[in-house]
């Protein structure tokens, strides 16, 4: 009889036990990622109202419990494939459509039809480029080096370039950038990185040498502080030092693939006078 209990009534296969308790290790990393989306949806009501400087500040705060997320699930061991789903369609929505729908509320209405295809166009490259990074995941064909890069520009990265017009308007309060032409150059750029086989710098397991920790932790708490006090002049220069360092990774990418990767040597010099920053997403 208990053996019998233990089996499915239909089939005779033995029951598999479902757990019914789900470790704080895996909830909290998916908490967060909830946290995000709210943050990205709330900038599209902040847009509707016509407050884009809060709208820009709820899409930043999403961008940036997107970085921690994954942060957290790799230090808490709980990566699980439910909150890689979760996060991918997360990024779909705070990154794709989000940045277009305040892009469009702010400059791209007098644009016309080609304000909204262009529009159109950002949302649909976003959606792809996570659709292929979710396919390059853990693909054994790629040396190791590689996967210090990125292939385009990464979905949340893509969201802040693409409003740098909108962030320089808060700072210089010129009427320039609030261009539909301005506006649709970006947004075609900006779509193109992200679906391009472009190598851009990624910060996984990123090693940093010691003399040099205690400068970056310094530079970091300094930044902080612009952020804080000169928030859009900040942020646009993060933006602009960001579109800057994209010509130096396909120089270093190429670099090493011409070399066949860094040799032995530099990677044992590189790990005994380094620290690691754990991967970021």
């Amino acid at each position: 009889m208990l053996e019998n209990a233990n089996k499915t009534p239909l089939t005779g296969t033995p029951k598999v036990k479902t757990r019914r308790t789900m470790p704080f290790n895996q909830l909290f990393p998916n908490v967060l990622t909830v946290l995000a989306l709210c943050s990205g949806l709330t900038a599209i009501k902040f847009a509707i109202e016509g407050q884009f400087e809060r709208a820009v500040i709820a899409l930043v705060i999403a961008c940036f419990l997107d970085g921690i997320d994954g942060l957290a699930a790799r230090l808490l061991r709980g990566t699980t494939k439910f909150g890689a789903e979760l996060d991918s369609l997360s990024d779909a929505i705070s990154f794709g459509m989000v940045p277009v729908i305040l892009l469009f509320l702010w400059a791209m209405q007098g644009a016309g039809a080609v304000g909204w295809a262009l529009c159109l166009l950002f949302a649909i490259c976003c959606v792809l480029r996570l659709a292929r990074f979710n396919t390059m995941v853990g693909d054994p064909g790629l040396p190791s080096w590689a996967h210090n890069y990125f292939t385009g520009v990464p979905a949340p990265a893509a969201a802040g370039l693409v409003i740098l017009p909108m962030i320089l308007s808060f700072y210089f309060e010129a009427g320039v950038f609030n261009s539909p032409l301005v506006v649709g150059l970006f947004l075609a750029t900006v779509s193109f990185l992200m679906v391009s086989k472009v190598p851009t710098f990624s910060i996984k397991r990123v090693r940093v040498p010691r003399q040099f920790a205690l400068p970056m932790m310094l530079l970091i708490a300094t930044a902080t502080g612009f952020l804080v006090t000169e928030t859009w002049a900040t942020l646009g220069l993060m933006g602009l030092i960001y579109l800057a360092s994209i010509p130096f990774s396909i120089i270093s990418f190429r670099r090493l693939s011409m070399r066949g990767g860094p040799s032995k040597e530099e990677l044992a010099e590189a790990e005994d006078e380094s620290f690691d920053i754990p991967d970021q997403g």
